[in-house]
């Protein structure tokens, strides 16, 4: 062990973690049935199942959005409906989040990642065969509830399964993961509605869901090592009611506020959701302070690279709900581009997430630590303002090939920040707790997701005219657009600052960095 875990854990930053030996991680902890994850080969199996799961999911949030036009006419479904289509699973996936992280500490992650899995699989395929619009909500819904039971278990397997100095690999692929989701899910939505395989139409980008969950329902129960929090927690009953309640309340009046005018209930009701977050944080402490069970560990935030890692997640959330959305609408109503050419034209912003997020966790945020996620904050926000100054330069006349340059920017700097951002936030927390911050983490992001969403009726369509000749439409999106893009690019300022608040190096990066310059610290 280096000095500078001695440090750390002498300071209780990495208390309840566990102890390296020879023969592999030990912890008296965690609960894990099998064999020490050193020892046990299968753990890159389970992490790819794990990982191919966590891309089911980024990609059903984005695939929805294209097959929104085709749903409408083949369903003649309502504009209400439409809205709730899209929005029932993210209000669904949001307020379940943390009790999802929570079940899985207290019942084994393995287990309510299958039945998370298993569930998401079911309603992906009553999605597919719905019959009316009012089952497509309904199971949407309950798409939602289902991916908030098995994405938290994604983050607290890879915390419990892998040592300290395999996660920065691990947490790369996770980032890689990240990007190629963000902007696959509207590639593969546009392919598959292209092709109309056996005359699905729509129906295709929930059906194709059945395959990847089935063979991850059979391989999880086979390769996935089971494991827990060691004390025998209760689910905090009162908690789940508090914390659900609340993000209803702020959530709801954000998603739907555009739409229906954005009316007096809709602030009464955010203003509400901050009274019951004060009452959640009350109640917690006293249910720890009692039995020791609460459904949102507060200790955590004790924890100082968490605790400013939430607040830099949940800012980079509102950055990017605010550019993916307008950038679609950009695109496809702006430019008039069709929903295949507007997916091709994410491909160089992917590949540049998933190159940047392998590079930064294992080469460069073990070297250089926080300065890592700063430059890929002001890496992201330079990429920002070339894409405005290439949007004002070409206007409606923009190709493809002039925003590749702006977008492989952008993927670069966004690379540099959501795979070591995630090991970052981790990287103090006892393992007992990986599934109540793993909820944490996804819920945070959501609710900025939600706020960024929410600033779009601001910075985007607050700058337009209600009633837009056809002629219109055009310039006006393209001004709308680059108004964003400002607004997007101040936050990612914001975020960098933001960033000095995390600890310079993480305890496993220090590590990692002090063995590869030192080999014989990691026999000591």
């Amino acid at each position: 062990m280096t000095s500078t875990t001695s440090a750390l854990k002498g300071r209780g930053e990495l208390r309840d973690q566990p102890r390296t030996t020879a023969s592999g991680p030990t912890t008296a902890t965690e609960t894990t049935l099998p064999t020490p994850p050193d020892a046990d080969r299968r753990r890159w199996i389970a992490l790819a199942i794990v990982m191919t799961a966590a891309f089911m999911d980024l990609v059903d949030v984005t695939i929805v959005n294209i097959a929104v036009p085709s749903i409408q006419r083949s369903e003649a479904a309502s504009f209400s409906q439409i809205q709730w289509i899209t929005a029932g699973y993210a209000l669904a996936f949001a307020a379940g989040l943390v009790t999802g992280g929570r079940l899985g500490d207290i019942h084994g992650r393995r287990r309510i990642f299958l039945l998370g899995i298993g569930g998401f699989t079911l309603a992906s395929a009553l999605c597919g065969l719905a019959a009316n619009p009012e089952m497509l909500v309904a199971a949407r819904i309950a798409q939602g509830a289902t991916a908030a039971l098995m994405v938290p278990q994604v983050l607290s397997i890879v915390h419990a399964t892998f040592p300290a100095h395999e996660r920065g690999k691990v947490f790369g692929l996770f980032g890689a993961i990240v990007g190629l989701g963000a902007v696959s899910g509207p590639l593969l939505g546009a392919l598959l509605i292209e092709w109309n395989p056996l005359g699905l139409e729509w129906r295709a980008i929930f059906l194709i869901n059945l395959p990847v969950g089935v063979a991850g329902l059979i391989l999880g129960r086979r390769f996935i090592t089971e494991s827990k929090a060691p004390h025998a927690l209760r689910l905090d009953l009162v908690g789940v009611a508090l914390v659900t309640g609340g993000l209803l309340m702020l959530l709801y009046p954000l998603t739907r506020g555009h739409e229906t005018g954005w009316p007096l209930w809709g602030h009464v009701s955010m203003a509400g959701s901050l009274v019951v977050f004060a009452a959640l944080v009350a109640y917690e402490r006293r249910k720890a302070a009692r039995d020791g069970s609460p459904l949102i560990e507060l200790s955590l935030f004790r924890v100082k690279s968490f605790a400013a890692g939430i607040a830099v997640q949940t800012v980079f959330g509102i950055a990017l709900g605010v550019f993916f959305l307008v950038w679609t609408l950009y695109l496809q109503t702006g430019l008039g581009w069709s929903v295949l050419k507007a997916g091709l034209t994410g491909i160089p912003f992917s590949l540049a997430v998933s190159v940047a997020a392998g590079m930064s966790v294992q080469k460069l945020v073990p070297r250089f630590g926080r300065k890592v996620l700063q430059a890929g904050a002001l890496l992201m926000a330079a990429g920002v303002l070339l894409y405005l100054a290439e949007s004002e330069r070409y206007g409606l006349a923009i190709t493809p090939w002039q925003m590749a340059l702006p977008l492989i920017v952008m993927g670069a700097g966004m690379g540099l920040i959501v795979a070591p951002l995630t090991d970052a936030i981790l990287s103090g927390v006892p393992r007992e707790h990986a599934g109540s911050a793993s909820g944490l983490i996804s819920t945070v992001q959501q609710m900025g997701n939600a706020l960024g969403l929410g600033l779009v009726a601001v910075v985007f369509f607050g700058v337009m005219d209600d009633r837009l000749a056809p002629a219109d439409i055009g310039p006006a999106f393209v001004d709308a657009f680059e108004y964003a893009l400002g607004w997007v690019a101040a936050v990612l300022v914001a975020i960098f600052l933001l960033m000095f608040a995390l600890p310079g190096r993480s305890a496993a990066s220090a590590e990692e960095f002090a063995d590869a310059e030192d080999p014989a610290t990691s026999a000591g």
